[in-house]
């Protein structure tokens, strides 16, 4: 008889448990990202708009997005602005534009600085609150077509464009200085005339803030046309080329985001005039630009608005020290509140950075007139 062999019972398959492992990790990350989304796409669960990225952001992109329209014709207008050449002018002039609420208590003191530079300089002045009374000769008649103006809104950039519109007009006009009613000069004309003339970069103030009141202010709505990353931070007071100045009038693109999602009550506390310009010269033309205003404010006390002087604060050795600083410095407004400190480069030397600065109390004219020969003696 035949023996046969018996059957060998085969063991069970082992199940593919890091498999089982990854699938299940997977799908807890979909669910989650599903019903806990990152704040800035939570919206795009809750209406589905067309404007909504949701988790195209979160995949790595394969192809580059196809330009709308008027994308495309802002570049091509941005480029040809950068490029072509600006009207040369025999009588090369400065345009000093005062941005206030109404009359300027400080006239004087500018009357001082202007005296004997007839055909230097154009005044023009923005009054947004009331008409102005004035004190000195040389700012009759210097008043502007004004509209109101809300601190934080896109009314104060709308103030600064018709400031450059008027400006602009007179083809001798090459640098556009934007000054407050508060602020005061650091040194003799002269120096300032061949500081903005000797150079063909703008001075407006730029940085990275990647805190509460930097890109914290950063609306989604801004996309695609401006990302995050570009988003930047930097003082209101400027002084630019005339090139600069056409560009700034030439904007619709990037100016209306800012007008239509930057605003101080959207949650985000966004204020227009301190992101537009910084992140549309970032974008456009960020060699072009200083990095650094040159108005001096001092912002070390920590609060929404900077130092104030008052007369008695006024003195030889306080304008001496603010005409001396050579370093500009930008603080984060997160936690770690990161200072970068960068030396103030003219034409690539070191130079003083301020050649104004702000904010006077009125009650400190007398003080200024009497000192203005010592601390702008160059």
């Amino acid at each position: 008889m035949t023996v046969m062999p018996s059957l060998r019972h085969r063991a069970a398959a082992k199940k593919p448990k890091w498999i089982i492992i990854l699938v299940s990790l997977v799908c807890f990350v979909l669910i989650g990202a599903y019903v806990f989304p990152p704040r800035r796409y939570s919206q795009c669960y809750l209406s589905g708009s067309g404007g909504c990225t949701g988790f195209r952001d979160w995949l790595p992109s394969v192809t580059r997005r196809e330009r709308t329209d008027e994308e495309i014709i802002s570049s091509v207008v941005i480029r040809d602005i950068l490029a072509m050449p600006m009207p040369v002018s025999k009588n090369p002039k400065i345009a000093l534009m005062f941005l206030t609420p109404g009359s300027l208590p400080f006239e004087k003191l500018w009357e001082k600085f202007l005296q004997g530079q007839e055909g230097r300089y154009s005044i023009y002045v923005h009054a947004s609150r009331e008409k102005p009374v004035h004190s000195s000769y040389l700012f009759a008649g210097r008043d502007i077509h004004s509209d109101a103006v809300v601190w934080g809104k896109i009314s104060m950039v709308d103030a600064e464009r018709r400031l450059l519109a008027n400006a602009l007009a007179d083809v001798d006009n090459q640098f556009f200085v934007l000054l407050s009613d508060s602020c005061v000069p650091l040194h003799t004309f002269d120096y300032v005339y061949n500081y903005l003339m000797g150079t063909n970069i703008s001075f407006i103030d730029c940085f990275r803030d990647p805190g509460p009141h930097g890109n914290g202010r950063y609306s989604p709505e801004m996309f695609p046309e401006i990302e995050e990353k570009d988003f930047r931070k930097g003082a209101q007071w400027f002084a630019i080329t005339r090139r600069h100045a056409l560009l700034i009038l030439a904007d619709s693109l990037y100016y209306k985001k800012f007008k239509l999602y930057c605003k101080p009550a959207d949650g985000r506390n966004c204020i227009a005039d301190e992101h537009y310009l910084p992140t549309l010269f970032n974008m456009v033309d960020p060699g072009g630009i200083a990095n650094w205003s040159v108005t001096h404010v001092d912002w070390s006390e920590g609060k929404w608005h900077p130092r104030s002087y008052r007369a008695a604060d006024v003195t030889y050795d306080l304008l001496k020290n603010i005409t001396a600083v050579d370093e500009n410095f930008h603080v984060t407004s997160d936690d770690k509140k990161l200072v970068t400190q960068k030396p103030c480069l003219w034409n690539g030397s070191k130079r003083p950075c301020y050649l104004f600065a702000r904010k006077f109390y009125p009650e400190a004219l007398d003080n200024l007139l009497k000192l203005f020969t010592s601390y702008t003696s160059v």
